[in-house]
């Protein structure tokens, strides 16, 4: 199969976050098998996830990790004009739910395994997908776990999200909690003797208007003045909570996640937030005693630090030329590599502007500039 007739099989595969990937991971499975490539599946607690890691060439260092995720956001209540996991080919494009983000890279991948093979390598190629990417890089952690411990160490990864085939060398981290605030119900007409969730939660979401403006206006970093915007940002995208207008509310749900830019100290945030957590639980047990709040931590994306020496960003600036220097604020697996002492980078096809839309789409021109990058890094790895 070439990189293409991969790609429509791909996208075929409905594997948004929220169902099994493992139809995919079949397929991909018997893909490699059909090579002679054996692969190695990482299952989530459930059991009805994976990610799937491959070797491919001799066993030794020095090789490259090629890194892809496996899911796709949903497409309801998106106007598409196709089928979104039918990939259809119109005025250079390529029309399909994950054709941009990211299962274009990964048909790319996967279709380098047959050259490889072919061309003979003196340091392997390695095959790296994973789960549950879209929800906060869950599936990737324990996948590098098993990597490390079972395969021959790579000396460079590269995540092929979507970035033009550009290098980029750099994002910001993302880290979430999920606050669930309890409360106590009372007729809003004797407010002073409950405790509104609502009203206590918002407390904590002007605290983090409180930092962004604080981060606004302070002087960013020469690191941090590369990024869009050039700061950290604390974010609150969703709140639930309430039972009628007048009842005071038992409960008040939301999320508060964090884009840091590289050198800022995560630790540093979270101790802030858990302090204001305190000082709002403690106002409310004041009220009432048997109230509180619970937070949970969702995500954990630590963010991706350029290496200026790195043997990623040069493998990567020499087979494209790009020498320029690119951050993006969203954040990646990368950094999750990175985390555990790989040398890491990002660069894959399609423009990230495409990522999640109606309609995404992979510019044929970038699908093919992606086989050329695949073919020099067989090459490279050959010599």
């Amino acid at each position: 199969m070439d990189a293409r007739a991969i790609l429509d099989k791909l996208v075929s595969f409905q594997t948004v976050s929220h169902v099994s990937n493992l139809d995919l991971v079949d397929w991909v499975e018997n893909y490699l098998k059909g090579h002679g490539v054996t692969s190695t599946r990482v299952y989530n607690e459930e059991g009805n996830k994976a990610s799937l890691y491959a070797n491919v060439g001799p066993e030794v260092e020095g090789g490259v990790i090629l890194s892809g995720h496996t899911d796709v956001v949903p497409v309801e209540g998106q106007a598409w004009d196709t089928d979104p996991f039918t990939v259809v080919e119109k005025d250079g494009k390529l029309f399909g739910r994950g054709t941009c983000d990211m299962k274009g890279f990964d048909a790319l991948a996967l279709a380098a395994v047959p050259l490889a093979l072919k061309r003979g390598l003196k340091r392997p190629l390695q095959i790296a997908l994973s789960y549950d990417e879209e929800v906060g890089c869950l599936g990737a952690p324990p996948m590098i776990a098993e990597m490390r411990k079972h395969m021959p160490a790579a000396s460079a990864v590269v995540v092929g999200e979507p970035s033009m085939m550009k290098a980029v060398s750099g994002h910001k981290g993302g880290y979430g909690w999920w606050i669930h605030v309890h409360g106590f119900e009372v007729h809003s007409s004797l407010l002073h003797t409950g405790v509104n969730a609502i009203m206590y939660g918002v407390k904590l979401i002007e605290w983090a208007n409180t930092v962004n403006d604080a981060n606004m206006a302070a002087t960013p970093s020469p690191l941090a003045a590369e990024f869009d915007p050039p700061f950290t940002t604390v974010h609150t995208g969703k709140i639930w909570g309430g039972t009628a207008h007048n009842i005071t509310a038992k409960d008040c749900e939301f999320g508060v996640d964090f884009r840091l830019v590289p050198g800022d100290d995560i630790e540093t945030y979270r101790n802030a937030l858990f302090e204001r957590v305190a000082e709002v639980e403690a106002a409310m047990q004041a009220v009432v005693p048997e109230t509180r709040i619970e937070i949970t931590q969702r995500f954990h994306v630590p963010p991706l630090q350029p290496e200026p020496e790195g043997e990623a960003e040069r493998l990567v600036r020499q087979l494209t030329g790009d020498n320029a220097s690119h951050v993006v604020s969203y954040g990646t697996e990368a950094g999750q590599f990175q985390e555990k002492d790989y040398s890491a980078i990002i660069c894959g096809p399609g423009d990230i502007a495409q990522a999640h839309q109606p309609n995404e789409f992979l510019e044929v021109a970038q699908f093919e500039a992606g086989q050329a990058f695949m073919e020099k890094l067989v090459d490279h790895l050959a010599s």
